[in-house]
């Protein structure tokens, strides 16, 4: 599948049938495969504004001021933005040594209770953030580097890519209390 984006089997839990996801999954899943498409296009954009630095600074001489923090800008933008497709794949950090030593119904009642936790949190961190996007946006915030720009624009990427986040984690409990595992 492109990008990695298929559905995933984890352990107890099968992903449900092409064509048997709800609107809201097949959405969800539509969003995080155009954001995957364009947080690689923010990885690009910062490996070429660090590699033109770095070359400008020791051929030409010439300092730049701005590179640091838009590459800064672009990556942290592309890490909270994806964050939703991982979490699709089931694909952030995860110990699975208890795993192979649960009984199936055990581990899918850890896995919904994971997801739940794992939602409270990221949903209080998408509030902090629209908060401190307001607030920025409020009182004209802008970086304290020479380039100066509005801090409007990190904090944006934050807040939506927790949204996003949220929203992926609530259909995924949503899923797991309805007995259909994971969800794309």
């Amino acid at each position: 599948m492109p990008h990695g984006l298929g559905l995933v089997e984890t352990e107890g839990a099968a992903a449900p049938r092409p064509g048997a996801a709800r609107p809201a999954d097949r959405v969800m899943a539509g969003v995080n495969r155009l954001i995957v498409i364009l947080s690689s296009i923010a990885l690009v954009i910062a490996s070429g504004v660090l590699t033109y630095s770095v070359v400008v600074r020791y051929f030409l001489k010439y300092s730049t001021d701005w590179q640091d923090e838009m590459s800064v800008f672009l990556i942290v933008g592309a890490v909270f933005m994806s964050a939703a497709a991982i979490q699709a794949q089931r694909g952030h950090v995860a110990i699975e040594a208890v795993v192979a030593l649960l009984p199936k119904r055990v581990n899918h009642a850890r896995i919904i209770l994971v997801d739940v936790a794992s939602l409270m949190f990221c949903s209080y961190f998408a509030w902090k953030s629209v908060t401190l996007l307001h607030e920025a946006l409020v009182e004209n915030y802008h970086s304290s580097s020479t380039w100066g720009p509005p801090l409007w624009i990190p904090y944006s990427l934050m807040s939506i890519g927790m949204a996003l986040l949220s929203v992926q984690l609530f259909l995924q409990v949503v899923a797991g209390l309805r007995g259909r595992g994971s969800v794309a």
